[in-house]
């Protein structure tokens, strides 16, 4: 009876180890399938964000694309008006408003170095139209600063080249360069010393440029009379060269036609060597205008600045349409 008591004491006991050990099992078990919720919950959020951004992408490269056409398309629109341009540009050239190797009465008019000036500056002007059908149309786009960029230091380089090509003819013919006849008719009434002054290209850009800053509006008004305190300068310097050589020609002393020349030969080659100066005055010119254009870039923002060279651009564009207009127009006769 004692055997068989403490048998089935035994067993009680395994009895109750297993109830309480599959009780601990059965409150064990509700904690797994709520850490497994947790974990699909972060998994859940981590997927929706990644399909967040998948989707900004998506859009983002919608809108590119989107810009991208519109650009193609205002190319597409702009090659059809710089055709009309580049016919407008032939016509003018048929009627003489572009200089086209026959230049001035001077005797050296028919130089080698005027007549491959005539054609590169003819080149630069049509390849200015095409720059500027570029920018304007880029501007209409909306196109990134960095793209815009590209064509604004463009546009600057492309001014480089031709204060480059004025110097090497400045140094074959300065009176050429100075009187103006590689630039149409209306072109001229705003020549001063082989150009334009920078101080009234900052005038007629300035308001295409708003709205500036306040600390803009006070480097550009600076510009300004920094230029005009230049072209001052220089605009003295060549009065002071004309009454030089007026004073040296004058104070020659009268002779006959056939012995005045060689009496007064040393008289003469002093007077064309203060000439020589004019070179001088109109490197210095270029190098103001170019410098005009440098600090505008510096101070304008990409944009600004795509606009101040657009309009420079269809300001002279505008002049030698006017040209064009002028050479054909009605005359009285007489």
């Amino acid at each position: 009876m004692i055997g068989i008591y403490e048998s089935n004491s035994n067993n009680s006991n395994w009895n109750a180890n297993t109830t309480n050990l599959d009780n601990a099992l059965e409150n064990a078990s509700p904690e797994a399938p709520g850490s497994s919720k947790s974990y699909e919950n972060e998994e859940n959020k981590g997927g929706e964000k990644v399909q967040r951004r998948l989707a900004q992408n998506r859009e983002a490269a919608r809108k590119s694309r989107l810009r991208k056409k519109a650009y193609i398309q205002q190319l597409e629109s702009s090659k059809i008006k710089l055709a009309q341009m580049e016919q407008e540009v032939q016509h003018a050239r048929q009627q003489g408003v572009y200089i086209s190797g026959q230049v001035g009465e001077s005797a050296g008019a028919a130089s080698s170095g005027i007549a491959a000036f005539e054609i590169e500056h003819t080149h630069w002007v049509e390849e200015q139209i095409k720059r500027a059908t570029e920018l304007r149309a880029a501007l209409q786009a909306r196109v990134s600063d960095i793209e815009l960029r590209m064509l604004v230091e463009g546009m600057i380089s492309h001014y480089d080249s031709l204060f480059q090509i004025k110097s090497i003819i400045a140094k074959s013919d300065v009176f050429y360069l100075m009187s103006g006849k590689w630039k149409t008719q209306a072109e001229r009434f705003f020549l001063w010393i082989g150009g334009a002054r920078p101080s009234e290209i900052l005038k007629i850009l300035t308001p295409q440029l708003e709205p500036l800053t306040e600390k803009q509006a006070d480097d550009v008004n600076n510009l300004q009379q920094s230029c005009i305190l230049e072209e001052d300068a220089l605009s003295e310097g060549m009065d002071k060269l004309l009454r030089v050589v007026s004073q040296t020609l004058t104070s020659l002393p009268l002779g006959d036609s056939s012995s005045g020349v060689l009496s007064h030969s040393e008289e003469m080659v002093n007077a064309m060597c203060k000439l020589e100066s004019l070179v001088s005055f109109v490197t210095q010119a270029d190098d103001l205008r170019q410098k005009t254009i440098q600090q505008m870039h510096k101070i304008l923002t990409v944009r600004q600045a795509a606009r101040g060279l657009l309009s420079l651009a269809d300001f002279f564009q505008r002049l030698r349409a006017l040209s064009s207009l002028w050479a054909a127009r009605p005359r009285d006769p007489t």
